[in-house]
């Protein structure tokens, strides 16, 4: 397995629990972009954000360098799902007008990337990347087991680029000509079930079963269950969705770390 693939191995949970964007987001997107011909879902996962292009765009082109994860991507007439790196697309120059990486930027080797998607983009055409942090329930008791899960549980498990998603990509460089996204809303109404599934797809938790340690989600849930409300109960979930987003300019396009 490629050493940037830590999801292949629960690619059947990774398709199943995680969550959906805000529709708000892909129309601004799409009313950013110079034409609404082509997009590039750049490590694209299972599909999620792919579906979503679709509805704005005459063709996506979905791209990630796991096979396991692309097999479980809902199939779509106007979806070309690939095999590829993020920083070796095989996509011709200056084909595409909007380039996606959804919860994925911390992966890449940036500075390369960058060029690939200034390469394939046309001009004036959009680059656009977002990261969402650990979630929280609306749900005192319910949010504080579920940190203390994420920093202490599985925390030791994390990557170390997880750092880069808890900064909200402030922490990697980034193209100069940043546009300023709006606030958008990322909550979904979930039963304690849904949760789990969702926390059982986070890499950390998958390398904390690799360690030889047992699966953590089940003492999880059973934590929960007195406070959630019974396993009907539905508790909103939020996540901090960051977004950022460049536009192809003239000349060099270089790029920096906020400040």
């Amino acid at each position: 397995m490629n050493p940037k693939d830590h999801f292949s191995g629960c690619s059947g949970r990774y398709a199943a629990f995680r969550p959906r964007y805000p529709r708000a987001l892909f129309r601004w997107l799409a009313d950013l972009a110079p034409a609404r011909r082509r997009a590039w879902d750049c490590a694209c996962g299972s599909g999620q954000a792919s579906l979503d292009l679709v509805e704005y765009f005459d063709q996506v082109v979905a791209t990630d360098l796991s096979d396991a994860q692309l097999q479980q991507a809902a199939a779509h007439p106007r979806i070309d799902y690939r095999v590829a790196t993020a920083e070796a697309s095989g996509l011709p120059d200056a084909s595409i007008d909007l380039v996606t990486v959804a919860q994925a930027l911390h992966w890449f080797d940036t500075e390369r990337f960058y060029a690939e998607a200034r390469r394939v983009l046309q001009p004036a055409g959009l680059l656009a990347v977002w990261s969402y942090g650990v979630c929280h329930v609306d749900l005192a008791d319910a949010d504080r087991l579920l940190q203390k899960f994420y920093r202490e549980v599985v925390g030791p498990y994390w990557p170390p680029e997880r750092r880069h998603v808890e900064s909200g990509y402030r922490s990697l460089p980034f193209p100069q000509s940043d546009i300023v996204a709006p606030h958008f809303d990322m909550s979904l109404p979930w039963t304690l079930d849904q949760l789990l599934g969702y926390v059982g797809s986070w890499s950390a938790t998958a390398a904390c079963i690799r360690a030889g340690n047992a699966d953590p989600v089940p003492a999880l849930g059973a934590a929960l269950a007195p406070c959630w409300g019974g396993a009907e109960q539905r508790r909103t979930i939020r996540w901090p969705l960051i977004v950022r987003a460049a536009r192809v300019a003239p000349g060099a396009w270089t790029t920096r770390a906020a400040s």
